[in-house]
């Protein structure tokens, strides 16, 4: 069992560079499915979810090649299979996300239900919804598994999405690109990441248009081509750094961190105390003083994003007075609370909202990461603690933060890693 040693109460201070974006690069790797030419995909993470949708591809035809550290090669000349591996799927939540090239590519897929982080349910239906209206038929098999076809190919409607998922917007839009006619996405969702994805699809040769917005317009085309394409910076792990420099009290430059995908976090910084200046290509939070309580509520993007939740409640367990965290998306989030009190974190769960009376340190203890976002959480409370503190179960962490030790270590941290 992997796990990190830190001895906290230290501040943080100096610059740290914000890898490429897990969730837009997984995207983009199931995305080149959709076409038999080459596609280069560059500021590629070095990340267990990147291996594991890799190793997926590979699975089911896909020629991958690592031309340099972040430069990843795919081609997919040949006939791909619509078999997706139930160990591989099982492993990790994006795996659903080659289902809808694979429908639009060889009309059909046989696939498991994803796994991934244990944090509330994650149904699959608005997935389904929006593949079914676009004429596929759908056959749910005992176990998890599910078989979805089309005879005469994929054909374009209109489709309105009861909530703003991510997930079932980027299946949706990956399906349409190549269906006959026009689709349009209703109440789609509006995170940067699907912005990134329709500027990838739009270099393979797509019709696409409104992503950021809650309508996107896809006109569908026969065929696709190659394209090379970078990675934006990692937004959520920009603000975990950002984070990290306001609970432990120094002052941490992030490059790569990009106001415009993070304004309600900096709004939030702002009403709790915390400066910050805004550079050209970079973030400096700077935080000397004690925070002041809040109130957060986590809602679809351009609201505060659930995947900055747990770390920023770390932050408030901090904080002068109560604050209270609503978190209204994944209603099992708040599953790593129970090993930040083992810190000495003083907050009272009641159903999606957790009540938080700032206590005056942390201190150092043995805790168990849960899942990716709470093990940031742990690892940033560990930091701001008195003591010696081991936070296990490294390998959620390493499914969304390229080399988190080494950059933490480079801000001045006290931190070994046990493997």
């Amino acid at each position: 069992m992997s796990e990190l040693l830190i001895s906290g109460a230290k501040p943080l201070y100096g610059s740290v560079k914000v890898s490429g974006a897990k969730n837009s690069v997984l995207k983009m790797m199931a995305a080149s499915l959709l076409t038999k030419e080459p596609c280069i995909l560059r500021n590629v993470p070095n990340l267990s979810d990147v291996q594991k949708m890799l190793d997926l591809l590979v699975d089911l035809g896909t020629e991958a090649t690592w031309l340099n550290p972040g430069t990843l090669y795919l081609h997919n000349a040949n006939e791909i299979s619509c078999y997706g591996s139930e160990g591989l799927m099982r492993e990790m939540r994006a795996s659903i996300l080659i289902l809808g090239p694979l429908l639009a590519r060889v009309h059909k897929a046989h696939i498991y239900y994803p796994g991934g982080c244990a944090i509330g349910p994650r149904p699959i239906d608005l997935h389904l919804k929006g593949l079914e209206s676009l004429g596929a038929t759908i056959e749910q098999e005992q176990g998890g598994v599910l078989f979805l076809y089309t005879k005469n190919g994929l054909k374009g409607n209109r489709i309105y999405l009861d909530f703003p998922s991510v997930g079932a917007t980027e299946n949706i839009m990956m399906a349409a690109v190549l269906a006959k006619g026009r689709t349009v996405i209703e109440n789609a969702a509006r995170e940067p990441e699907i912005v990134e994805l329709q500027r990838f699809l739009s270099n393979l040769g797509a019709n696409i248009h409104g992503a950021g917005t809650d309508t996107i317009i896809i006109e569908g085309v026969e065929k696709l081509k190659g394209t090379e394409y970078t990675v934006i910076p990692d937004r959520i792990e920009a603000g975990t750094f950002l984070l990290a420099g306001a609970i432990t009290g120094g002052c941490v430059k992030v490059y790569g961190a990009r106001a415009d995908h993070n304004e309600a976090l900096l709004y939030k910084l702002h009403e709790a105390g915390a400066e910050f200046f805004i550079g050209s290509n970079y973030i400096e939070v700077k935080n000397q003083k004690k925070p002041k309580a809040l109130r957060i509520r986590t809602m679809p993007y351009p609201g505060f994003p659930t995947d900055l939740q747990p770390q920023i409640t770390a932050l408030l367990a901090l904080a002068d007075g109560t604050s209270l965290v609503t978190e209204t998306v994944f209603p099992d989030r708040f599953k790593y609370v129970h090993e930040l009190i083992r810190l000495g974190a003083n907050i009272v769960l009641e159903g999606e909202c957790a009540i938080i009376k700032g206590i005056p340190k942390f201190k150092g203890a043995k805790v168990l990461a849960t899942d990716l976002r709470g093990a940031a959480a742990l690892v940033l409370a560990a930091l701001a603690a008195n003591g010696e503190s081991r936070v296990c179960e490294l390998e959620h962490l390493d499914r969304g933060y390229e080399n988190f030790s080494e950059k933490v270590i480079s801000l001045g941290a006290i931190v070994e890693r046990h493997n």
